[in-house]
């Protein structure tokens, strides 16, 4: 385990105990619309806020602990956001449609062939024209520990298709251990093709 493996017998490091500020600055742009999923949504800060702001929201998850801990604030905080314990690579199985995604630190931990399966499950619950809104750690990012480092010229690659790459902007993501946070990729993508095989 790295020190800054997820767990949540205690905290993660990155779990702030409030929306990311990067995540928060995005809100404040107006960039979501429509139905919003959180993919890898951990305890739900992110998904909440957005809720808090009258956006419908799901927040998915493979952590059964951490949902049930973003339901709990949801119930606790009177905001209305559904989170689901589900597998990010398998999001055709939710059998729905969105219309923007978010995806905060989730990418940068998943395996080249992960990756390829992460993005084609996307597509599956992506109309054409939805956006997808990725921070991840970057490879500016100094040291070994914690996720995996992606560089620009990786993560446009890996977005090749079925989707296309409208910004990539530096920033960070905050963690408890540093003030300064861990520096980051905000990327800004269109889901340009039709969605692949779905059943919904």
């Amino acid at each position: 385990m790295t020190r800054f493996e997820p767990t949540f017998e205690g905290v993660a490091p990155w779990d702030i105990g409030a929306p990311q500020p990067a995540v928060v600055r995005l809100v404040e742009r107006g960039v979501f619309a429509g139905k919003v999923l959180e993919v890898g949504c951990g305890t739900g800060e992110n998904a909440l806020h957005l809720a808090s702001k009258g956006h419908e929201v799901v927040g998915v998850d493979a952590a059964e602990r951490a949902i049930d801990q973003a339901r709990g604030k949801a119930r606790l905080r009177g905001v209305h956001a559904r989170f689901l314990v589900h597998d990010a690579l398998s999001l055709g199985e939710l059998r729905d449609r969105f219309d923007t995604v978010l995806d905060c630190g989730l990418f940068h931990v998943l395996n080249d062939e992960q990756r390829e399966c992460y993005i084609r499950s996307l597509a599956t619950v992506l109309r054409p024209g939805s956006m997808l809104y990725l921070l991840c750690f970057s490879d500016t990012e100094p040291g070994h520990d914690g996720p995996r480092r992606v560089s620009a010229p990786e993560l446009i690659e890996a977005f090749r298709a079925p989707f296309a790459v409208e910004k990539l902007e530096r920033t960070h993501i905050a963690h408890r251990r540093s003030p300064r946070g861990a520096a980051a990729w905000l990327a800004t993508l269109v889901h340009v093709g039709h969605p692949l095989e779905s059943n919904v």
